[in-house]
């Protein structure tokens, strides 16, 4: 599986069988040499930010496994991505299951070093602590808009006395400058929550926010026409928490709740901001939890959803290179 010599391009499972071979994301080559491609898919084995239910650590590997049953072209929108870009499995983030903050500025410097080849990044969680250190990595002094899927607004300041978790990146990253909240569109929120102003940082910040509650009322169409009115022309970022979905989707999860997106609501979402033709550099897909739901459901679950993003980014690159 390692590319030296060979072509950038996943394996077809219309000739080597989907069992075979060592798993990596989509079956595409484990490269090393990141000059070689464009795409890089990421794994980040962390979950020292999750506060209740662990084992997002173990992510990457099961959703590398499930991957190996998408194939290469997206059914609606056509777009191949491996066509359109040289996507490669670059490996494993460096983390420290025993620090936090050694880990999360590791995860930072691994994804910087990405950007500066110019490589972007699509990436497999690891609780959603690690979109921070990603976010940093990539921002390289520009301001990010934000499409972000979850049933959490993940906007506390401080969760049981941390300012680092995965409770807490999204406003991190506005204090650091690195998201722009007027550009950012938060979908799917829900749940109980622990007061009633827990979502009103993000309110107050300027951002879109659709909760179910108003998803129910303005649908697939209508969260399209948000995004498209939010994000504007400059660079986007993609990030989709699993528990964004319904649990009978995704049951496997530190932190589900009932009454969530569905997986064709998803799809549909995200292959509408195709059309859109944002400037998407880069995205992840986080909270997977394997020990949770060894059925491997919610890991084929967030492989597809990588897919869909992996197809926004490639999109995305081929336009700003002229090639589409």
């Amino acid at each position: 599986m390692n590319d030296a010599g060979g072509t950038i391009r996943p394996i077809d499972s219309a000739v080597v069988p989907r069992f075979s071979q060592v798993a990596t994301f989509m079956r595409t080559p484990l490269v090393e040499d990141w000059s070689r491609i464009d795409i890089g898919l990421v794994g980040v084995p962390f979950d020292l930010g999750a506060t209740n239910r662990a084992g997002a650590r173990h992510g990457p590997a099961q959703i590398r496994e499930m991957s190996r049953l998408i194939r290469q072209v997206n059914p609606s929108t056509l777009v191949a991505p491996f066509e359109l870009a040289r996507v490669g499995d670059v490996g494993d983030a460096p983390v420290n299951p025993l620090d936090l903050l050694g880990s999360v500025d590791s995860i930072a410097a691994f994804f910087a070093a990405l950007h500066a080849a110019g490589v972007d990044p699509v990436s497999a969680g690891g609780d959603h602590t690690v979109t921070l250190p990603i976010l940093r990595g990539i921002a390289a002094g520009r301001q990010l808009g934000l499409v972000h899927f979850d049933a959490h607004a993940d906007t506390f300041d401080k969760l049981l006395g941390s300012k680092i978790n995965h409770a807490t990146p999204f406003r991190r990253a506005v204090e650091e400058g690195i998201v722009d909240p007027k550009r950012v569109v938060q979908i799917g929120l829900r749940g109980t929550r622990y007061a009633k102003d827990d979502i009103q940082y993000g309110y107050d910040a300027g951002m879109r926010i659709v909760t179910m509650d108003d998803f129910d009322e303005i649908g697939r169409k209508g969260t399209i026409e948000a995004v498209a009115r939010t994000v504007g022309k400059g660079p986007v970022y993609v990030t989709y928490d699993i528990d964004g979905l319904d649990p009978v989707y995704a049951p496997g999860t530190s932190a589900p709740e009932p009454g969530g997106l569905t997986m064709r609501d998803s799809q549909v979402i995200l292959r509408g901001l195709t059309k859109l033709e944002l400037d998407i550099v880069g995205g992840d897909v986080c909270e997977v939890s394997p020990p949770l739901d060894q059925s491997g459901h919610t890991a084929l679950s967030a492989a597809n959803l990588m897919f869909e993003i992996l197809c926004l980014v490639a999109d995305a690159r081929a336009r700003r290179k002229g090639r589409r």
